[in-house]
């Protein structure tokens, strides 16, 4: 027996489930408050952006306590945003919201208050349609429709959307149902309670449907096949890319380069120098011959003006990895080998004119303490050395 989809029940059973179940000691949830901080809204929804809220609760809490209001972060270096994002992934997100804050907090200046409308909030750096629709919703106190991972998650489940949910139509189709389902009161708490129900009971893996409050008429609960929901096109397999890092060492310090790529992967973070020798294809499998590593540097590229410097004054030496990790990022697997090298003061002060001469900015101290540098620097540190 088919059952229809109840359009009209969805709204008031969600909220009732989340009165009854859903989290309510979250720090930047403000729906069970008269008002809600406008800019712990904000920097709760970047933060949670592809990452979990166990892992957010630890930087969120960091944060608010250096930076509590929007002007304190505006007004802030980025070395020090960047130190305390670091470990937390998508880098670009700290940037984002670094200029963003900067924005907010001119407006605020301008205006007297925080931007009040949908475009307001789409107008600022980072901020996409979904995170402005929680932004109105949870801080500001409008209606705001959101439609991030988790709820399209529900929405395909329940309303059996099978479009590939990486195309444009599907998207579409999703924002309409999303619109649609949204109430106009407590859309605030609306929004709360659909991603606790994605994070909670309708999850990517062993959904709990006995507890959904919307099982009744869900579509993938009737087909007994929720996983199968949503629909996405199976992704290419990551390449594989190999990287020479360089741990040079005068005395007891090491050599710390800022990125500086334009958006890049870890821009405006520290690391060791770096080389990029290819993918998996294109490296030989026999590398142990000074003929195949001579090969394989004349093909290797730097990262940056500031490796290529470095490169360029160091010593001819056989490459032998100390350790290597493997670090994945969004569009690839990384192959990081760490390569030791002593340097004599000649070749200590040679570094510091060639990297001064580029105007890069760099450091040398014995570990990362003070830095804002990726997860996969100190994963290369741990019991390297």
């Amino acid at each position: 027996m088919m059952t229809s989809l109840n359009h009209t029940t969805f709204a008031p059973r969600l909220l009732a489930w989340f009165d009854t179940d859903g989290r309510h000691d979250l720090p930047w949830q403000y729906h069970h408050q008269s008002h809600a901080n406008i800019y712990a809204v904000w920097l709760s929804e970047v933060m949670l952006q592809q990452t979990q809220v166990a892992t957010v609760l630890n930087y969120f809490d960091k944060f608010m306590s250096r930076f509590p209001t929007v002007q304190d972060l505006a007004n802030a270096n980025f070395d020090e945003v960047a130190y305390l994002w670091a470990g937390l992934g998508y880098y670009a997100r700290a940037k984002n919201l670094h200029q963003g804050a900067k924005q907010v907090s001119d407006f605020i200046e301008r205006t007297g208050n925080f931007p009040q409308t949908l475009d307001e909030w789409q107008a600022i750096r980072g901020v996409g349609r979904s995170t402005a629709g929680a932004i109105m919703a949870m801080g500001v106190r409008r209606r705001g429709v959101i439609c991030d991972g988790n709820v399209k998650r529900v929405l395909t489940r329940w309303a059996g959307i099978d479009g590939d949910i990486t195309k444009q139509a599907t998207d579409k189709a999703l924002w309409i149902l999303a619109d649609t389902l949204t109430p106009n009161e407590d859309s605030g708490k609306y929004a709360q309670a659909m991603m606790d129900l994605g994070a909670t009971i309708c999850t990517r893996t062993k959904p709990k449907c006995e507890y959904c409050p919307i099982q009744s008429d869900c579509t993938a609960h009737r087909q007994g096949n929720p996983t199968a929901y949503p629909v996405k096109a199976k992704k290419a397999d990551k390449p594989h890319r190999h990287s020479l890092v360089f741990a040079l060492t005068f005395g007891d310090e090491r050599l710390w380069i800022k990125r500086t790529n334009d958006g890049g992967i870890w821009d405006g973070l520290y690391s060791l120098p770096m080389l990029m020798i290819g993918d998996d294809a294109n490296i030989p499998n026999d590398t142990s011959s000074a003929k195949k590593q001579h090969e394989m540097m004349a093909n290797a590229q730097p990262l940056s003006l500031a490796e290529r410097q470095i490169i360029d004054v160091l010593p001819a030496i056989p490459i032998q990895a100390h350790k290597t990790i493997k670090h994945t990022l969004t569009h690839f697997h990384w192959h990081l080998s760490l390569i030791n090298i002593e340097l004599d003061e000649i070749q200590y002060k040679n570094i510091n004119h060639a990297l001064t001469a580029v105007n890069a900015t760099f450091v040398w101290q014995q570990d990362l303490t003070g830095l804002a540098a990726p997860k996969a620097m100190h994963k290369l540190m741990t019991k390297s050395f």
